[in-house]
């Protein structure tokens, strides 16, 4: 194998840790973000309660949506790093796949039934809480994996 072969797969590496740390800073640092710190600056700067429920409203769904998203990316990224068959024995492939559960519930309790408000933050909640144990846990690499081709 050639050097430079190496040194792709070391950059592929680690373009794949800095995709999965960018993907999980959006999405949980985004979950974070609105549901403690934007809407209760919005409540305290002395918006209308209905008007901060409504922003809340439109950005919670987009937000969860997206945080879906980025989770199916992390997903795939670990399975590259650490094979499909061990995604579910890893605790960062279960928080994910948690996640990815959770944003489907979200979604759908949003659509089927929109004034179920307790399993909506909830499932909301949770999601964040489950994307904080995950930004604890380490990045996965192909090296610390042990799967280097």
């Amino acid at each position: 194998m050639s050097k430079s072969a190496t040194s792709d797969r070391r950059l592929l590496s680690r373009a794949g840790v800095m995709a999965w740390q960018l993907a999980q800073a959006f999405w949980v640092g985004g979950l974070w973000l609105l549901h403690f710190v934007v809407l209760p600056a919005l409540d305290r700067i002395g918006l209308a309660p209905l008007l901060v429920e409504m922003v809340a409203g439109s950005l919670r769904p987009l937000l969860v949506a997206f945080a879906g998203f980025c989770t199916l990316v992390q997903a795939l990224l670990l399975i590259q790093a650490v094979g499909a068959t061990s995604l579910w024995r890893d605790l960062r492939g279960q928080l994910l796949l948690v996640a990815i559960a959770l944003s489907a519930v979200f979604l759908l309790t949003r659509l089927w039934a929109p004034t179920a408000l307790f399993w909506l933050n909830f499932s909301y909640l949770l999601l964040a809480l489950c994307g904080l144990i995950l930004v604890v846990q380490a990045a996965p690499s192909r090296a610390a994996s042990g799967r280097a081709r």
